[in-house]
């Protein structure tokens, strides 16, 4: 049986929809939403006394259920098919005494102008708005011209609709030029995802008089479960948020039916301030064996800990869920500039959005654990924000780490899954708020950094990497920068928080650094948040590191035992984030060889994530340095490159691993803590040789 029409544009033909509902009979026709999920919308603005018209009623049960469940009874329904119209006036007749059908075209009405209080259409502009022709616009501009004229002022036209964006851009547009009010609510599901996928919307333009020269638009959105609807600046912006929500249900059905090859993420927001709450990465493993209670799972990760390999990366994600026995695991990380009571609120506010990325077969019984690492949330204490013309906002804030340390961050927010900097704190920070004795009576400053920096300590398993690189100045002479040996001389662009060159100035009592920061605002957050000083081996150049380095190749070639490269790249559209293209182009690392003794070793901290550039970087450095070793970070996408002007001083993996511990343990001084982890030798151990 044929049902459908052959072309869109039939669907405005009365000859397509007299044989349409011939051929259906009496079963009714429902475009979309059923009543019991368009009741909660409709009940807020038809009110009992209300007189309603019903625009291309055709022969849904809608005005029938309006009127059987007492909302209101003055309801008149018209259709352009005298099929339909006499089929609904014989399913009504008697039963229904103050409702009526009428054969009339809602372009041409016959009634009298502000006879109404509601227009309710239900797919019909839908059904007209098929495509932008001329023809078309100009149809839908005298159907929206005859619904003005027969509303009240203060009066409600409801379009039930799928919100397609030419659809929705059409009505928006039209009826805020007007000076109508504008609110979009989107209807709460059946939960038949098999059904219907796509998510239904009612428009509610509610009519007021157009004030002259007045350009004034009131747009909103609301979602059923939110109840206060939420202001948008413009047609643009609710456009947006419309289309959120459409990908929001395709995603949900998507995953309601299939298990997910790839994880999935999505950004759970903040209905007042619009930004991320929760974000949410799905995770399937087909390995595991459905069984009573391994289905699904929430793991809430803590605070400050979703930038760790396990939870901040796919692979250690995937890791995670497979450890934890569960066919999904949904991992939820908090951002930092929400405010989170506990375990309890966070699983009651996330209860209901997560059932709608529940796995296929999960039964209807099943209770849904929220896992985490020790059952807490975490803690994170924001202590500075700030923005820098060069590196965007940024944050200083303090995280507990695995176990009891503390950890102080810097965070650049355009990328803000990754740790700029950190440092370990030599004792967990205050609670904000809490006040520290003071034996003078000096208020401290709002600024002040509330704990003392451990400087012995490397976050970055890069920054170990680049130390122990260092051993390959190490030939039958002791290590520049023993107190045997020569000073060693260092130059370090990039200085972000200031902790690798910290601790070389720490632990190499005779190294003389210059480091180089491009960006004024890193200076002073490592200063000031960091524990970075300066003194007489330590100076810091503000100046960007290619004009510096250009200056020095004309001014002191041969200079610098060793140069080190960790620099970001603020360009997040390239596939290197570390360093800027710029860094690594052919005539700059010359110059870069120009100042490195013959004997030195250049040490460039490399992220990238495009093959093809990576193979055209390291092709360029073996153009310029003939001795060229890598060393990958395990779990991360960092790669140090050990260059070297010399292919004299080449050495085998396990000679550099013997070298790296002599050095490590000419480091272990009195007074100077080590941290166990600095496995130097394990570091050169795993390099290879380009």
């Amino acid at each position: 049986m044929e049902l459908l029409p052959r072309s869109p544009g039939e669907f405005g033909s009365t000859r397509y929809w007299d044989r349409f509902f011939r051929q259906r009979g009496q079963r009714p026709f429902e475009w979309y939403g059923a009543f019991p999920e368009l009741c909660p919308v409709l009940h807020k603005y038809i009110r009992p006394r209300d007189k309603v018209l019903v625009v291309g009623c055709g022969n849904s049960e809608l005005s029938e259920q309006m009127y059987d469940v007492g909302m209101c009874e003055d309801i008149v329904n018209i259709d352009i098919s005298d099929a339909v119209i006499r089929q609904m006036q014989e399913r009504s007749g008697s039963k229904r005494p103050k409702m009526s059908y009428l054969l009339m075209d809602m372009l041409q009405m016959d009634f009298p102008d502000a006879h109404f209080q509601v227009v309710l259409d239900k797919g019909t502009l839908d059904a007209i708005l098929t495509d932008e022709e001329e023809a078309t616009l100009a149809k839908v501009d005298k159907m929206f011209a005859e619904i003005s004229r027969v509303l009240q002022v203060g009066g409600r036209y409801l379009c039930v609709s799928l919100a397609q964006t030419h659809v929705l851009k059409k009505a928006v547009e039209y009826f805020s030029q007007e000076g109508w009010i504008v609110r979009v609510h989107q209807v709460a599901g059946s939960g038949d995802k098999q059904q219907f996928v796509l998510p239904v919307f009612v428009y509610v333009m509610t009519k007021f008089r157009k004030i002259p020269g007045s350009a004034l638009q009131i747009l909103e959105i609301c979602s059923e479960e939110q109840g206060k609807p939420m202001r948008v600046e413009s047609m643009e912006q609710l456009v947006a948020a419309v289309k959120d929500r459409q990908h929001y249900a395709l995603l949900c059905s998507q995953l309601s039916r299939v298990p997910c090859r790839e994880q999935l993420s999505v950004d759970l927001c903040d209905r007042e301030s619009g930004r991320p709450r929760y974000t949410l990465h799905v995770v399937d493993t087909p390995s595991v064996k459905p069984s009573r209670d391994n289905h699904f799972a929430i793991f809430i990760i803590p605070q400050g800990r979703e930038t760790e390999w396990l939870f901040g990366m796919e692979e250690g994600r995937r890791q995670l869920a497979a450890s934890a026995g569960f066919g999904r695991l949904i991992t939820v990380a908090l951002h930092r500039e929400q405010h989170y009571e506990g375990m309890a609120s966070i699983q009651a506010e996330l209860s209901g959005k997560v059932m709608e990325l529940a796995p296929p077969g999960l039964p209807a019984w099943q209770q849904v654990p929220f896992l985490s690492v020790g059952g807490d949330i975490g803690v994170r204490t924001v202590w500075h924000r700030d923005s820098s013309p060069l590196s965007g906002e940024y944050v200083v804030e303090d995280v507990k780490g695995d176990g009891t340390c503390y950890f102080r961050r810097l965070i650049f927010l355009r990328n803000r899954n990754v740790v700029q900097s950190e440092a370990r704190l030599l004792a967990p920070p205050p609670l904000p708020g809490q006040k520290k004795r003071r034996k003078d009576k000096k208020k401290p400053s709002p600024a002040e950094p509330p704990a003392a920096i451990d400087k012995s300590y490397l976050c970055c398993e890069h920054h170990k990497a680049m130390v122990a690189g260092l051993c390959l100045l190490w030939g039958p002479d002791p290590l520049p920068g023993d107190e045997a040996g020569t000073p060693l001389v260092v130059l370090v662009v990039g200085l972000g928080g200031g902790s690798l060159p910290l601790f070389i100035h720490e632990y190499f009592s005779q190294a003389h650094m210059t480091v180089v920061e491009i960006d004024p605002s890193m200076l002073e957050v490592a200063t000031h948040w960091f524990g970075f000083s300066q003194d007489e081996r330590m100076q810091v150049h503000v100046s960007d590191g290619l004009d510096y380095v250009d200056k020095l190749a004309a001014e002191a070639p041969s200079k610098y035992d060793a140069i080190m490269f960790d620099v970001d790249s603020k360009d997040l559209t390239v596939g290197m984030s570390c360093p800027p293209p710029a860094f690594v182009e052919k005539p700059f690392l010359q110059k870069v060889k120009t100042i490195l003794k013959p004997e030195g070793v250049f040490i460039l901290n490399l992220v990238c994530r495009d093959a093809w550039l990576k193979e055209s970087v390291l092709a360029t450095l073996r153009e310029v340095f003939p001795l060229l070793y890598t060393r990958r970070i395990e779990g991360e996408v960092n790669e140090i490159l050990f260059c070297q002007p010399s292919p004299n001083g080449r050495r085998d993996p396990t000679e550099l691993g013997a070298r790296a511990q002599a050095l490590e343990g000419s480091l272990r001084q009195p007074g100077h803590p080590w941290d166990s982890s600095y496995m130097l030798a394990d570091m050169l151990q795993a390099v290879k040789i380009l």
